[in-house]
């Protein structure tokens, strides 16, 4: 209820819902996510499917828990541009909400327990029944079409290098990479936490599950299909002084781009 109540935001109109859809796999389908007085925010809204999963929050790994991760949007200006004791106040003065977290966790709304709430319910967003699923954990040897079993071969092959980053079963080592987006970067990525010029365009490796429903792509939503993006990874990406090694030319043909963007596309959960 309170992950889908616009009641968080200070004119009660933008609500995490708001940003993070059901329909489009907790995405909002835009390159810049849209917060309070249609004021555009400066990131893509990544997915939060298997968040329980993450071991820090963001883009740049700003904050290191999911309960810690509600109070952000609610305090950002661009986004809630509320303050979470404010945002309590109005929970205690609700009809219904004082009885429901009596009900969750014997005592009234407070910063404890609202966080709490939003970041349980984000843990229960499980994704794992993909094509790939199937065909990896569940023995179905024809859940990948040929095409997309020779991507899957160049995914975790050194044809594609995709595996280095996007591996384990979220496919994410959860590390900051530069891969070379840009020359320069209007979005500092993780320096701007660690303050380190050497993470500079820096950024978190994204989960690959569910990523042929979660367009635009990378952390400003500047690449708008599954295609741009095998593209801009074959082409080696921008020569910016923090740009991954393990970002290079691929040179992989027309048929193998294909094969790829096919496999990722059978990493959606149904």
């Amino acid at each position: 209820l309170l992950f889908f109540d616009p009641i968080l935001s200070r004119d009660s109109t933008i609500s995490c819902g708001s940003c993070h859809h059901t329909a489009l796999y907790f995405t909002d389908g835009l390159a810049h996510s849209i917060g309070i007085d249609s004021q555009l925010t400066p990131r893509n809204a990544p997915s939060i499917i298997n968040v329980a999963y993450q071991p820090y929050m963001f883009w740049d790994g700003g904050v290191p828990t999911i309960e810690q991760q509600v109070l952000a949007p609610i305090s950002n200006p661009l986004e809630m541009d509320f303050d979470v004791n404010a945002v309590v106040a109005r929970l205690n003065n609700h009809p219904a909400y004082p009885a429901l977290f009596e009900k969750a966790y014997g005592q009234p709304p407070s910063v404890f327990t609202l966080t709490r709430a939003i970041a349980n319910y984000e843990r229960s967003l499980f994704s794992g029944t993909s094509q790939f699923d199937e065909f990896q954990y569940y023995n179905k040897t024809d859940a990948l079409s040929p095409s997309a079993l020779n991507g899957k071969s160049i995914f975790f092959g050194e044809s594609g290098e995709c595996f280095h980053c996007h591996n384990e079963f979220n496919f994410t080592d959860n590390s900051f990479k530069n891969n070379g987006l840009y020359l320069n970067y209007a979005d500092s990525g993780r320096a701007r936490i660690t303050l380190l010029s050497g993470d500079v365009g820096k950024f978190k490796v994204p989960s690959l599950r569910n990523i042929a429903m979660t367009a635009p792509y990378m952390h400003d939503g500047s690449i708008a299909t599954l295609e741009e993006v095998v593209e801009h990874y074959n082409s080696g990406g921008k020569p910016h002084p923090n740009k991954s090694g393990l970002i290079k030319p691929l040179n992989l043909t027309i048929q193998e781009k294909e094969d790829l963007v096919n496999f990722l596309k059978a990493l959606t959960d149904q």
